[in-house]
């Protein structure tokens, strides 16, 4: 039975918060370190195993470096879905923060597998963390 990308993907996330479970969040951090000179928050961890800070590198998402004031589905040399491609918007302090939320609300049909930051606090921090990133 032929699987669709989206269950792919999904069980591809899975896979990963559960080796994050199982080694601890440590492996992560090692892995992706913060941005030179930046205090990366705890709660970017959840990003941090699928996307980098680097600028070109990407890992299962796209490099997050310079997203703030970037087209959305933009970065060169990512596959990104055919809703975040066609979309028309930039991400800024609002953009980020809705996304955060649920990308899936945000932008429908989005293949990001990710069901978001519940916590106002948390989602600040991360938000502020990524709009300092070059």
């Amino acid at each position: 039975m032929k699987r669709p990308a989206k269950f792919l993907t999904a069980c591809a996330f899975a896979g990963l918060v559960a080796i994050v479970a199982v080694s601890g969040l440590d492996a992560l951090s090692a892995r992706e370190p913060a941005a030179a000179g930046k205090t990366r928050p705890a709660a970017f961890l959840l990003c941090a195993g699928c996307h980098s800070t680097e600028p070109g590198k990407h890992i299962f998402g796209p490099s997050l470096a310079g997203v703030s004031g970037r087209k959305a589905g933009s970065v060169p040399g990512f596959a990104y879905s055919k809703a975040l491609k066609g979309s028309d918007f930039a991400w800024n302090r609002a953009n980020l923060d809705a996304w955060l939320i649920s990308p899936e609300k945000f932008v429908p049909g989005t293949r990001m597998p990710f069901t978001g930051i519940a916590d106002p606090a948390k989602r600040k921090e991360v938000v502020d963390y990524l709009l300092t990133l070059d």
